[in-house]
């Protein structure tokens, strides 16, 4: 946490059919800012998305409402 009291996430697991690892947020960042769709699974899925901020963040998008949920996922 840093000194304003926001949490933020630095490292992030993804999976995909055939592969899985990890990767640093910025570079999820930069993933996604290049054309690339991320969903965390769940009920409902959550398409992730970046906040354009300093730093940038991510977020999820489900039902229609930006969330903070990431957060709330469990930690490695």
């Amino acid at each position: 946490m840093n000194a304003t009291g926001h949490e933020h996430i630095s490292e992030l697991k993804w999976s995909q059919p055939r592969e899985s690892g990890s990767c640093s947020r910025a570079a999820m960042v930069n993933f996604i800012n290049e054309g690339n769709a991320v969903f965390v699974r769940g009920t409902p899925d959550a398409q992730v998305g970046v906040v354009n901020a300093t730093p940038p963040y991510l977020r999820t998008y489900a039902d229609e409402v930006w969330t903070n949920n990431l957060l709330s996922l469990p930690r490695f």
